[in-house]
C-alpha cells in the first residue's frame, strides 16, 4: 500500500520562484570572492583555447609546404610547441578550478551552517532538519559546478567559438556562412530547453530534502517505528520522496539528452555540409584543398566550444536552483543583539532579592491565535525553587523560551537582576541561565565535552562532582574511555542522558538554572539524590523547574499554577492543596494521596 504525498501540496520550505536575475546574482556572490583565481583560471583557459585555434593555421602551412617542396622544420615545429604548451595548461588549470571548487564549497557550506545555527528559533521550527542537512550537502555541490569550471568553460567556449569562426571566415566566407546557419538553429533549439531543465533539477532537489527531512525524524524515533510495525508504511512513505526526485531527474536527464542530442547533430550536419559544399567550391577552383582542410578542422573544432557552452548551461541551470534553494536558508531570519550590555560589575538591582520578574506578560505564536500566555506575572527569587505546574497547554514552556529570548512578549516586561531582558545581549544573558530540555538532547561528541557544553574550561574535578550528584559518576567511570568516551544512541539509557543534561547545567552554576522536568525517567532512589543536587543549587542561586511529579513539587519553595496561559495561584503545596482547586484535580488525577510524599508522576503537562 503507498502513502504518496501529493507532490503538488505546499509547504512551509518551499523554495521560491526567484526572477532569472536575482538567481544569477545569487550564483555569482559564491565566486566573487575568488574572482581573482577565476579570471587567472579563465586566462589560462585562453591560452589552450588560442593553442587549440592556432593548430589548424599552422596545418595549412604544413600542406602549403608540401606542395612547394618547402622547409617543413618551423611549422611542425611549432605545431609540436602547441601540443606541448596546451597540454600543460591544461593540466595546471584543471588543478587550480578543482582547488578553487573545494573552497567554494567549503565558504558555502560554512555560512550556511553558521547561518542556520544562528537563525532564530521561530525560523528553524517548521522546516524539517533533514531537509536542511541537504541543502547544505548536496545543493553545495551544485554551486561547485555551475561557479567555476561552467563560467571557465563558458568563457572558453565564447572565445572558442568566435575564434574558430573568424579565422573560418578568413579561410573561405561562403562555407562559413552556410555553417553558421546550422549552428544558430542549434544554439536556439538548446537554449530553448533550459528553463525546464533548471526547473526539473530544482524539483528534484526539493523533493531530496523533503526525503531527507521525513528520514531523520524517523531515523529519531525508529524504536516506536519498529514498535508500531511501521516499517514498511514509512519505507513506502520516505520512498515516494525518493521516486518523485527520480521522476524529476529522469525529465532532467531526458531534456540535457536532447540538449546535447540536437547540439552533437547540429555539428555533424555542420560537417557533412562543409565536405559537400566545399567539396564542390574546391571543384570549381574557388577554394584550395588546404584551405578545405583547415576549414574542416574549425568545423571538428567547434564541436569542442559547443560541448563547453552546453555543460556551461546546464550546470549553470543546475547551480540556478541550487542557489535559489541555499539563498531561501541565508534569508532566515537571524538572533541579534539591538543593545549592548553594561559590564557585569554595573548591574542594576544586583542586590534585589528576586532575580526574575515577569510582569503583565502576553506572548502569542501566531498574530491570529490565542495567547499562549496572558497577563503572566511571576517573581522568582533570587535564591530557591520555584516549580512550575499546570495542565497541558498551560504555558510552562512558553515561558522558558520568553526567559532565553528564542521568543519576544509582545506586551508586558522581563527583568533580569532589576534590567529588562530587552536591555541584556543574549551572549551575556544566556551566560547567566543554564537550561535542561525535557528531551535531554545531548550533542554529538564525548561525555566530557557535553559536560563541558556551556563550561568549556571546567575541570576534570567539576565534571565528577557533577557527575556524583546525579549518581552518574560510577556510570562514566564504567565507560570504556571514561570521560572521553563518545556517546551514541546505544550508549547511554533515556533516563543516564536526562542526568548527563543535568549535570551539564550543574557545571555551568549558572545563576538562573531552568530545568523541564528533568526527573521524569528516574527511578526513586536516583530522584531522591538528583533533588538532593536541585536544593544544594536553589542555595546558591534560583531553580525553576516545569514539575510533573510530586516530589518534586512538594520540595518546591513555591510553586506557581498555570492554566490557560495564565497564574491561576502562586503558594506551597500545602497551601494550594487547601486554596486551589485545579491543584487538588492535578494530583488526584493520578489517585496521588494529597498527604504522601510519593514520587507518583502528575499529569503529563506540556508546553
Amino acid at each position: 500500500m503507498s502513502y504518496a504525498i501529493p507532490a503538488s501540496t505546499p509547504d512551509a520550505g518551499e523554495t521560491p520562484d526567484l526572477p532569472m536575475r536575482s538567481k544569477i546574482a545569487l550564483l555569482w556572490s559564491y565566486a566573487r570572492p575568488h574572482r581573482s583565481m577565476l579570471f587567472l583560471g579563465v586566462f589560462l583557459g585562453l591560452l589552450g583555447t588560442g593553442a587549440e585555434l592556432a593548430t589548424p593555421m599552422v596545418t595549412k602551412s604544413v600542406l602549403d609546404g608540401l606542395a612547394v617542396s618547402a622547409s617543413l622544420r618551423g611549422p611542425v615545429t611549432v605545431l609540436a610547441v602547441l601540443l606541448v604548451a596546451g597540454t600543460v595548461v591544461g593540466l595546471i588549470q584543471a588543478i587550480m578550478l578543482g582547488t578553487l571548487a573545494e573552497r567554494i564549497i567549503l565558504a558555502t557550506r560554512t555560512g550556511m551552517i553558521r547561518h542556520l545555527l544562528g537563525a532564530r528559533i521561530p525560523e528553524l521550527a517548521s522546516r524539517p532538519s533533514g531537509e536542511m542537512v541537504a541543502r547544505v550537502t548536496s545543493d553545495t555541490l551544485l554551486i561547485r559546478e555551475a561557479t567555476t569550471s561552467s563560467i571557465v568553460n563558458g568563457v572558453n567556449g565564447v572565445v572558442g567559438l568566435v575564434g574558430a569562426l573568424v579565422l573560418m571566415a578568413v579561410l573561405d566566407l561562403p562555407l562559413l556562412v552556410a555553417t553558421v546557419v546550422v549552428i544558430v538553429i542549434v544554439g536556439v533549439a538548446a537554449a530553448l530547453l533550459m528553463p525546464s531543465l533548471a526547473k526539473a533539477q530544482q524539483e528534484a532537489q526539493a523533493e531530496v530534502g523533503s526525503m531527507g527531512g521525513r528520514l531523520e525524524g524517523i531515523l529519531r524515533a525508529l524504536r516506536t517505528v519498529k514498535a508500531s510495525r511501521a516499517e514498511e508504511r514509512e519505507t513506502q512513505r520516505i520512498s515516494d520522496f525518493a521516486r518523485r526526485s527520480s521522476l524529476k531527474g529522469i525529465r532532467a536527464v531526458k531534456i540535457e539528452a536532447v540538449a546535447w542530442t540536437i547540439t552533437g547533430g547540429g555539428i555533424n550536419l555542420a560537417i557533412m555540409l562543409v565536405l559537400g559544399f566545399g567539396a564542390w567550391r574546391v571543384s570549381t577552383g574557388a577554394l584550395e584543398v588546404s584551405a578545405l582542410i583547415a576549414f574542416l578542422l574549425y568545423t571538428f573544432q567547434l564541436m569542442m566550444p559547443v560541448m563547453l557552452l552546453t555543460m556551461s548551461m546546464t550546470a549553470i541551470q543546475s547551480g540556478l536552483a541550487a542557489a535559489a534553494r541555499i539563498a531561501e536558508i541565508n534569508g532566515m531570519g537571524l538572533e541579534a543583539d539591538d543593545v549592548t550590555s553594561r559590564p557585569l560589575d554595573a548591574r542594576t538591582g544586583a542586590d534585589a532579592t528576586e532575580t526574575l520578574v515577569l510582569d503583565d506578560v502576553r506572548f502569542r505564536y501566531a498574530p491570529d491565535a490565542e495567547p499562549a500566555l496572558d497577563g503572566v506575572s511571576v517573581t522568582i527569587p533570587r535564591h530557591g525553587h520555584t516549580a512550575i505546574v499546570g495542565p497541558s497547554g498551560a504555558g510552562k514552556t512558553t515561558i522558558f523560551s520568553l526567559l532565553l529570548k528564542f521568543h519576544r512578549p509582545e506586551h508586558g516586561e522581563i527583568r533580569l537582576d532589576g534590567r529588562p531582558l530587552d536591555e541584556w545581549t543574549l551572549g551575556d544573558l544566556r551566560g547567566r541561565i543554564a537550561y535542561v530540555e525535557q528531551d535531554t538532547p545531548l550533542v554529538p561528541g564525548t561525555v566530557a565535552e557535553n559536560l563541558t557544553y556551556a563550561s568549556p574550561d571546567a575541570a576534570d574535578d567539576d565534571l565528577w562532582r557533577a557527575l556524583a550528584v546525579v549518581r552518574m559518576d560510577e556510570r562514566v567511570r564504567a565507560l570504556p574511555a571514561g570521560l572521553q568516551t563518545e556517546i551514541t544512541g546505544a550508549t547511554l539509557s533515556g533516563g543516564e542522558r536526562q542526568r548527563l543534561a543535568l549535570a551539564r547545567a550543574l557545571v555551568a552554576d549558572p545563576e538562573l538554572l531552568l530545568l523541564d522536568e528533568v526527573t521524569a525517567q528516574l527511578d526513586g532512589r536516583t530522584e531522591a539524590a538528583v533533588a538532593e543536587g536541585i536544593r544544594r543549587q536553589a542555595e546558591r542561586g534560583a531553580v525553576v523547574t516545569i514539575a510533573h511529579r510530586l516530589s518534586t513539587v512538594m520540595d518546591a519553595d513555591q510553586i506557581v499554577v498555570l492554566d490557560g496561559g495564565r497564574v491561576r495561584a502562586v503558594g506551597t503545596h500545602d497551601e494550594l492543596l487547601r486554596t486551589d482547586d485545579l491543584y487538588r484535580e492535578l494530583v488526584a488525577a493520578l489517585r496521588i494521596a494529597t498527604e504522601e510524599a510519593g514520587d507518583q508522576p502528575l499529569e503529563r503537562a506540556g508546553a
